[in-house]
């Protein structure tokens, strides 16, 4: 059980600490108040293990188990901002819910979230730490990222959390008119870049944005 309490938390899990790390991101370019206010508001210790609570508000990715990792809270912020910047989703959908970081920023900032996760025993632990820290707007699903959710879809908004060396056509099929796809693109270990997706009348339209190094987005269930 989640108390308010470890919410809190002291030392180098304080609000103060949190308050530090949302200053480096706006001085590394992140503009988005809504989306600075969530992270400093979000207890991102209580994502990784206890072992590593005293890190969780340096601007780094750190291990979440099973060849996983939590993103670099300034990765979580920009693909966030990205995501907002036209116009805020009602809907998203997230492939690679992980420890669930990412999908608890989503959760304060958009109407409803669908979360999909191909290892179940992460699935199942961000599934209690969401019910824990009172976050009922997030659905989720054990299953192949790269299908998406089909029976769920259309999405206003799509992020993706591990790199595909190509975009996967269901995700596309899936996105809304009008709606936005962010997503790293790339081998890894190669060139990664952060593309963003949008669904104009016309077709489909793509912007390439910095480098970036994510897992990579690995087919089936486990």
């Amino acid at each position: 059980m989640i108390t308010e309490s470890m919410i809190r938390g002291i030392g180098m899990t304080s609000q103060r600490t949190r308050e530090r790390l949302v200053r480096r991101l706006a001085e590394k370019g992140i503009r988005d108040k809504r989306v600075l206010d969530v992270i400093k508001n979000t207890p991102r210790h209580l994502f990784v293990d206890e072992a590593l609570a005293s890190r969780a508000y340096e601007d780094t990715a750190l291990p979440i188990g099973h060849g996983q990792t939590i993103s670099q809270p300034y990765i979580v912020a920009r693909m966030t901002e990205l995501l907002l910047a036209e116009k805020t989703p009602d809907r998203v959908l997230e492939v690679g819910t992980g420890c669930g970081y990412q999908s608890a920023i989503l959760s304060q900032l958009v109407n409803e979230v669908f979360s999909v996760e191909r290892i179940d025993l992460l699935l199942q632990q961000t599934r209690r730490r969401m019910r824990s820290l009172k976050l009922s707007n997030v659905r989720f699903k054990h299953s192949d990222g790269s299908w998406g959710w089909e029976s769920k879809a259309p999405y206003d908004g799509i992020i993706v959390t591990a790199a595909p060396s190509e975009v996967p056509e269901a995700l596309l099929k899936q996105l809304a008119p009008g709606g936005r796809l962010v997503i790293p693109v790339g081998q890894q270990g190669d060139a990664q870049q952060l593309a963003v997706i949008d669904r104009t009348p016309e077709g489909y339209v793509q912007e390439m944005f910095e480098s970036v190094s994510f897992v990579p987005l690995v087919n089936g269930e486990v």
